[in-house]
């Protein structure tokens, strides 16, 4: 159904908003170079107001970068309006015509452009199998359910087989159950066709799961760019660490190292750490990132730092142990429970760390 998919490239795009109330311009997104791999989803992740659906909607021509360049393939796009474009956007609000029916919702872009009759219906049935949506043709958009609704918006766009799909937090008036059977459903869409897509959310658990590659961004500025794996095992800062997932920080100081491990003391003992992020060095200050599930529990005393549990959370194949200390509450996350010592609420137990599984990041001002 797709066409051959093609890549999407930004080249120092940025977009600055003049201020009428002579106050300083608001530069919402500064210098953005990234590229997408042809049939790649690549998502943009961060807080609101870092620059992430600015980003998209330059993409989708909606706004004019004040500097840069847009190309899609090798086309340069970036003054080129939406219709010009060959993308389409999924939005957050469905934007149904609810005096029309699911397939002619589906169908509005292709009588648009004036395809045969016959040539829309076979398009609309292939469409609308292809989201799951065969038996709901002739129902009224307000006759759906929010799932069934956002299947209908992704078809009207996926029917005019654009060359990138954008997406624009498409899933955030939906439920928590409905979100997480979207999410496989985009996914698999996506895959199946081989379309290139950008994605924008907020939520890390949407870019974690749907994406090749995350673009973490924050105050118009692109902070790093991964993998899901990479930049929840790798995140080179505090605030990317911290946006992809639970955290702990410890300042520690660095006594040595080679080949990216380092030696670091902390309440006078030692932590062997396998990784370290760009300007670590093998002396001075640094501080260590522990996610939960690198925190390991021991008697008290056996550890690096001294706690108490104050309370214990099952969620059947882990237990979150969320602990009071001297660095705050720590949640230790204990897999697979039934194999190993869950200590009670109210004990005195101590922190250690896996080595493997802890990072340590330069120290930020």
């Amino acid at each position: 159904m797709a066409k051959n998919s093609v890549s999407v490239t930004l080249e120092g795009v940025t977009k600055r908003f003049k201020n009428t109330k002579g106050k300083a311009d608001v530069i919402a997104v500064h210098a953005s170079d990234f590229v997408v791999a042809p049939g790649e989803l690549v998502t943009l992740l961060g807080p609101s107001g870092c620059g992430k659906t600015t980003t998209l909607r330059m993409i989708a021509g909606f706004e004019l970068p004040t500097a840069g360049r847009i190309l899609i393939g090798s086309e340069d796009v970036t003054q080129l309006p939406p219709n010009k474009r060959d993308t389409a956007t999924v939005f957050q609000s469905y934007g149904l015509f609810p005096h029309m029916t699911v397939a002619d919702n589906v169908a509005y872009g292709l009588k648009l452009r004036k395809l045969p009759k016959a040539e829309i219906e076979k398009k609309v049935a292939e469409t609308l199998a292809l989201v799951g949506l065969s038996d709901l043709g002739d129902r009224a958009p307000g006759r759906l359910s929010g799932g069934q609704q956002q299947r209908v918006a992704l078809a009207r766009s996926l029917i005019v087989e654009p060359a990138v799909l954008l997406l624009d937090e498409p899933l955030s008036n939906l439920d928590a159950l409905l979100r997480e059977q979207m999410r496989i459903e985009i996914r698999r869409i996506q895959k199946s066709l081989g379309i290139t897509a950008v994605y924008v959310t907020h939520d890390r658990v949407e870019a974690m799961s749907l994406s090749d590659r995350v673009i973490v961004m924050k105050d118009g500025e692109i902070k790093q760019i991964g993998s899901p794996s990479e930049i929840y095992e790798n995140p080179n800062s505090k605030f990317v660490a911290g946006f992809v997932g639970k955290v702990a920080f410890f300042p520690v100081d660095v006594v040595g190292g080679s080949d990216g491990a380092r030696e670091c003391r902390l309440e006078g003992k030692n932590i062997h750490v396998a990784r370290a992020a760009a300007g670590v060095g093998t002396t001075g200050k640094a501080t260590l990132m522990a996610r939960p599930e690198s925190l390991r529990l021991g008697e008290s005393g056996a550890g690096h730092i001294e706690g108490k549990v104050r309370m214990n959370v099952y969620l059947g194949n882990s237990i979150e142990s969320f602990v009071d200390s001297a660095y705050g509450e720590l949640l230790v996350q204990i897999d697979d429970p039934t194999s190993k010592k869950v200590y009670a609420e109210g004990a005195s137990v101590s922190v250690g760390f896996n080595p493997d599984r802890v990072r340590l990041l330069p120290v930020e001002s």
